[in-house]
C-alpha cells in the first residue's frame, strides 16, 4: 500500500498576497515617525530707519477671485433613475428636470442600495450637481462612483420629491 502523504504548495495568489503585505509592513516602518520635512517660512518684519508714531501699518489688498462662470443646464448631461417601488417616477423626475432647462439624456431604473434620493456628480460637475439638486429639492449629493457614467451628473430617486 502507497503512502498518500505529500508536500501542498501555496498558490501563487497566496504568496503574493502575503509579499504585498510585507512590502506595506515594511514601507510603514520606513516612512513614519520623525518631523514633517516642510515647514512654514515667514519673513521677518523688517523696522524702518524712522519710526513714525502715526504710521499705520499697511495692508495688502486681498485678491479678488474671479466669479465662477454661471451653470448652463441645456449643457449637463442628466441620467435619472429610480430606485423605489413607485411605476414611472424616473420618468416623471426627468420630465421635470428637462423642464427646468437640463439636458436629461436617460431614465431607467437602478437596482442597488441607496440610502436617499440622491444626486451624484464627477468632480468637475459638483456645482451642477448641486443646482440640479436645489432645482428638484434633492437635499443629498455625492461623488460619483461606479458603475456611473463619469461625464453625467446621475440622480438616484429612492421616493417622490416634494
Amino acid at each position: 500500500m502507497r503512502d498518500q502523504r505529500g508536500v501542498v504548495l501555496p498558490s501563487p495568489l497566496v504568496m503574493l498576497s502575503v509579499i504585498a503585505v510585507a512590502m506595506a509592513a515594511i514601507a510603514f516602518v520606513a516612512t513614519r515617525g520623525g518631523e514633517p520635512t516642510e515647514r512654514e517660512i515667514t519673513p521677518a518684519a523688517r523696522e524702518s530707519a524712522e519710526p513714525s508714531a502715526t504710521a499705520e501699518p499697511t495692508k495688502k489688498p486681498k485678491p479678488t477671485k474671479a466669479p465662477a462662470p454661471a451653470i448652463q443646464r441645456g449643457k449637463v448631461y442628466v441620467e435619472v433613475y429610480n430606485n423605489s417601488a413607485v411605476t414611472g417616477l424616473a420618468g416623471r423626475v426627468a420630465q421635470r428636470a428637462g423642464d427646468a432647462g437640463w439636458q436629461v439624456v436617460g431614465a431607467d431604473n437602478w437596482y442597488g442600495t441607496i440610502p436617499s434620493t440622491t444626486v451624484y456628480y464627477p468632480a468637475k460637475l459638483e456645482r451642477a450637481a448641486k443646482l440640479l439638486a436645489l432645482d428638484l429639492g434633492v437635499e443629498r449629493t455625492a461623488p460619483a462612483v461606479a458603475p456611473m457614467r463619469m461625464d453625467r451628473l446621475t440622480l438616484i430617486l429612492t421616493g417622490e420629491l416634494d
